[in-house]
């Protein structure tokens, strides 16, 4: 029984009141934006909130870190806009769910830890980045529908919205310096939202986003052929989804961690996320995963514990099925403002203040990755190219490293002692390290203090050898790990391993 309660993490010490509004708080923003989202793909209003309920519910009692939000998240459901166009909702049911069964097994392989190879200019620009998106996705909430067009608000609605949305964020801004005992976010909301309501402000309101009214999230067996084919065209779609969601997640996962100084759980969080994705598939929902701003929006009122994820699920659900008239009138401006807030506090202001100190490689990569965050609102693909170009700007450093000690000993036996690791990028240096011609004839080459790591090092070694056995001249390898020893057997013949001073670190054959 004990297992089962720390499984929930229902040990820890929970604030219940703070878990409570910053729940409540956390489904007042996720329900636009789920809402927006779903109009954006051409999804049904309910679709997106379906999503936002199972995915927040899910992962909030079986996910990888107590005060992580999830929902139904636009990084998601961007990818899924063209199959909606050219196969219909069906089919996005049949790949949300698929993609959660990719996820699941990505949790299972534990494969989830190779989020620890985003270095921290990465994170730096995808989180700039996505600041910035947050703060810019705002925007469009000061534009309505004329003649079919999206214009920008004029006149008197234009000053009453930024009004509302100037209050919103003085309060969220104000109050915890007066006050900490209810989250300021939350009573922004409030405020704003009473008073339009008590002064008959007009003014945009979530009823002009959709109608959120509807019953509880029907279980809907997705009605596409069971075939090959339709797995070819559903596949790719729920491939991206799967990496895009668990990239999101798993960097949110991270950010989580260094903001509560905790750790969390990837790979568990992979198979929540997934489990998530698969229900939706087959209640519904449009499928999502981690939300970053809400997830700032719940710390920043205090929650860490699972609760407040639980209550804010549980809370949009509610207001499905009683309360949509009370939420649609709901001032869009309210909602806004507290976005604004948790993009001004998503962003790294850190990142300017250490930019001189910084590797110029670094601030490229940085600075590259929020581009192409904001640009293609693609994170998994802003996220892998920053860490092919980190990866490659590495290994082009380390390459430079490689550095041999030479000397001749008492009996004329000349000494290579190599420092740095030797790898596919350090070979050439590494060869130019030696003088073959002019070596004596006897030259020991000693590993003590490097480090072969991959194949084209084992060929460099290899043709070293070859080389001084073509001029007649013995070479002494040392310090050769048993990996090493076995892919050399063709230079048995002038090789003298040092077999008692043997590391025990393993090379890759492939």
């Amino acid at each position: 029984m004990k297992q089962y309660f720390n499984l929930f993490d229902f040990t820890q010490k929970v604030n219940y009141r703070t878990e409570v509004l910053a729940g409540l708080t956390v489904a007042m923003t996720m329900i636009p934006e789920s809402l927006s989202f779903a109009i954006l793909a051409g999804f049904p209003p309910l679709v997106g909130l379906y999503a936002a309920f199972i995915m927040g519910l899910v992962t909030a009692i079986f996910g990888g870190r107590p005060g992580m939000v999830s929902g139904g998240a636009g990084a998601t459901v961007i990818v899924l806009i063209a199959l909606m166009k050219s196969n219909g909702l069906e089919y996005v049911f049949a790949a949300v769910a698929l993609a959660g069964v990719i996820q699941i097994l990505i949790g299972l392989f534990k494969l989830g830890k190779f989020i620890r190879l985003v270095p921290q200019p990465v994170m730096f620009g995808f989180v700039n980045g996505l600041a910035i998106i947050i703060f810019m996705s705002q925007l469009e909430q000061f534009k309505t529908v004329v003649n079919g067009e999206s214009v920008w608000l004029s006149g008197s609605p234009m000053y009453i919205m930024l009004g509302l949305v100037a209050l919103t964020i003085a309060i969220v801004i104000f109050l915890p310096k007066i006050t900490k005992a209810v989250p300021a976010s939350l009573v922004a909301i409030i405020v704003v939202f009473g008073l339009v309501l008590g002064l008959g402000i007009e003014t945009k309101t979530v009823a002009d986003i959709a109608s959120i009214s509807g019953g509880f999230p029907p279980f809907h067996i997705p009605e596409i052929a069971l075939s090959l084919e339709a797995l070819k065209i559903i596949f790719p779609y729920a491939l991206i989804m799967a990496s895009v969601g668990l990239t999101e997640g798993l960097l949110t996962l991270n950010l989580v961690d260094e903001i509560t100084g905790t750790k969390g759980k990837g790979n568990r969080e992979c198979i929540a996320q997934g489990s998530a994705n698969v229900l939706n598939g087959f209640f519904f929902g449009m499928g999502g995963c981690p939300m970053i701003a809400q997830t700032l929006v719940n710390l920043s009122a205090g929650s860490r514990a699972r609760l407040s994820g639980i209550v804010a699920a549980l809370a949009i659900l509610v207001i499905i099925l009683f309360g949509a008239p009370v939420i649609e009138l709901l001032p869009i401006a309210a909602l806004v403002g507290v976005m604004i807030m948790v993009a001004i506090g998503t962003f790294e202001w850190i990142s300017f203040r250490i930019i001189n100190k910084m590797p110029k490689h670094d601030i490229f990569v940085g600075v590259l990755v929020a581009i192409i965050t904001i640009m293609l609102h693609n994170l998994a693909l802003a996220v892998l190219i920053g860490v092919i170009i980190s990866a490659l700007v590495f290994a082009w450093e380390s390459a430079k490293r490689i550095r041999a000690r030479k000397y001749i000993d008492e009996k004329g036996v000349k000494h290579y002692e190599i420092y740095g690791p030797l790898f596919f990028g350090s070979t050439t240096a590494f060869a130019e390290k030696f003088d073959v011609l002019d070596d004596p004839d006897e030259v020991i080459v000693d590993f003590k203090e490097s480090k072969i790591t991959d194949m084209s090092a084992i060929d460099a070694v290899h043709k070293l050898t070859e080389r001084y056995a073509k001029v007649g001249k013995k070479i002494h390898l040392r310090h050769l790990s048993a990996d090493c020893r076995q892919l050399l057997h063709a230079a048995d013949d002038v090789i003298d391993i040092n077999i008692m001073e043997d590391p025990t670190y393993k090379v890759a054959a492939n």
